[in-house]
């Protein structure tokens, strides 16, 4: 599947509180241990879990894409909504079926191997996973065949205007790709793709529109992690 193609699933995944940094990391429960150590990490997850149920209407199932070990799957089944997980990472995966291995009994955490194979109210995609692609115009054109009418896209992704960046060189050499095109990719193994906001929601344009983003403002400036919400239309 040509998701699997564009995403970096290496292990080396890039860490979600460093910015260009990578993780090496060999186990899924290596992984998933490193990422909860972080009290900024933390309430990151939280405030995204949060607004994602907020959106939810009781009982509506969710598509968690880029689900890693399961973390958010695992609260959104504890809040009612069936679960459907798409994590190409196998080691990923092996660590989820054992974290959340209640939850997939119970069958209100469904694993599947594509996420165009049901319909949901809502997409979720945390911690930077849409910055593994490099164009996000055929995401959205897939996810639109499975997000029923009105529902959403919530993807959290990395703020190309974060100032606490500015200190390295790749971002400094940067400045100059972002304010023409929007758009930039991090000179490291991992590729990570830096977009304005605007970009990605050009991408998304017709299926989706960009409901909400958060922060805005100056609060651009000092948020590393920047919240975009696609509303299906």
């Amino acid at each position: 599947m040509w998701y699997a193609q564009r995403w970096n699933l290496s292990f080396q995944r890039n860490s979600p509180g460093k910015s260009n940094r990578r993780i090496d990391v060999h186990t899924g429960e290596q992984y998933h241990k490193f990422i909860l150590t972080s009290q900024r990490d933390r309430v990151v997850r939280d405030r995204f879990q949060k607004m994602a149920l907020d959106l939810l209407p009781d009982g509506a199932d969710v598509l968690d894409f880029g689900a890693g070990t399961g973390i958010d799957a695992k609260a959104y089944a504890a809040n009612g909504h069936v679960t459907f997980v798409y994590e190409p990472s196998e080691a990923m995966r092996e660590y989820m079926a054992q974290y959340c291995r209640d939850e997939i009994a119970r069958e209100t955490i469904i694993t599947v191997a594509s996420p165009l194979t049901r319909k949901v109210q809502g997409v979720t995609a945390n911690f930077a996973v849409l910055n593994h692609f490099a164009d996000h115009t055929s995401l959205f054109e897939d996810l639109s065949r499975v997000v029923a009418q009105g529902g959403f896209v919530l993807a959290s992704m990395l703020n190309p205007f974060y100032l606490g960046d500015a200190r390295y060189g790749w971002w400094r050499a940067n400045a100059i790709n972002l304010m023409r095109s929007g758009h930039y990719a991090s000179p490291s193994e991992s590729r990570v793709h830096r977009f304005a906001p605007r970009v990605v929601a050009r991408a998304a344009s017709p299926h989706f529109r960009l409901e909400r983003l958060t922060p805005r403002g100056f609060g651009l400036a000092t948020h590393l992690y920047m919240f975009l919400l696609f509303r299906r239309v």
